[in-house]
């Protein structure tokens, strides 16, 4: 087993898995210290690398594109404090950093990980429930309802409408951006059929950031979120908003099916109310029947 014991935390590897614990100095980040101790199979990982210093260097972890949501969720917008697969390597520890890296290197040529990506999550994703307040509003998250509360600060058009619950089965995608120079930040979720480019200043379904020191903690929202969603390769494979061929009318009915072609009429309008028609497609769809009838 190698193991590297710092002040912003300890690596340790057990020819599996590698096991990130942050540290207890008062330097390591909320969102580190929120996340806590994350277990990262060999799996996962697409390589490793010791970058020193005169004072201090630093271990990384790069992992395979597809396996984290929590990297996915924030499209690699993490900076140096808060990201869990860095760790600050004091000078007179770099033989064991070295050593370190030799020995996760060598299990990955041994047991031939590909460093390509991936296309199921090989991480969890932060527990849920979890509630974070930040920027204009609260996020909570259960595992299946996104809770959306705003507080004073919440622009008057957007708080007017109120809190607002959205169901996990209703999202297709989620995203986390941190506060740069004067623009501002924000957790957005995409609700389906219904996108949107409003700023989340004004957006129902997203909190504005403003660069606060609770902010990233809105990433681990996203992470969760994202962890419970298709996985981003087989969204691509099997889109979520691909819509079916409008039904077609039979092709050649008898004069006795006439209550059939009412029950068609009344499934294709079923099927424009719950949205899985478009107008158009309802429209083309209704009038082939009509024309049978």
């Amino acid at each position: 087993m190698a193991e590297i014991i710092q002040r912003d935390g300890t690596w340790a590897f057990d020819g599996d898995a590698l096991r990130l614990t942050p540290g207890r100095d008062k330097n390591v980040s909320l969102l580190r210290r929120e996340l806590g101790e994350l277990v990262v199979p060999l799996g996962a990982l697409a390589g490793i690398s010791l970058e020193q210093g005169k004072k201090s260097g630093r271990l990384r972890l790069r992992l395979r594109d597809g396996a984290d949501p929590l990297l996915h969720a924030t499209g690699g917008r993490l900076t140096e404090p808060h990201d869990p697969y860095q760790l600050i390597v004091e000078s007179d520890r770099y033989g064991v950093a070295e050593y370190f890296v030799d020995e996760v290197r060598g299990a990955l040529l041994l047991d031939q990980v590909p460093a390509g990506p991936v296309d199921t999550y090989l991480l969890p994703g932060p527990s849920v429930p979890l509630s974070v307040s930040a920027g204009d509003g609260t996020a909570g998250f259960d595992g299946e309802r996104i809770r959306l509360e705003w507080n004073w600060k919440t622009e008057d058009a957007k708080a007017a409408a109120g809190a607002r619950t959205l169901a996990l089965t209703d999202i297709t995608g989620v995203e986390w951006h941190p506060a740069a120079g004067l623009e501002n930040g924000h957790l957005r979720f995409t609700v389906r059929h219904a996108p949107t480019k409003t700023p989340p200043k004004y957006d129902p379904n997203a909190v504005e950031l403003w660069g606060f020191k609770k902010d990233p903690l809105m990433a681990l929202v996203a992470a969760a979120v994202q962890a419970r969603l298709p996985h981003p390769a087989q969204a691509a494979a099997h889109p979520v908003d691909a819509r079916p061929e409008p039904p077609s009318p039979p092709v050649a009915p008898t004069e006795d099916d006439h209550d059939a072609l009412l029950r068609r009429l009344r499934e294709l309008g079923e099927l424009h109310r719950t949205g899985v028609l478009t107008d158009e497609e309802f429209a083309l769809a209704k009038q082939a029947v009509l024309k049978r009838m």
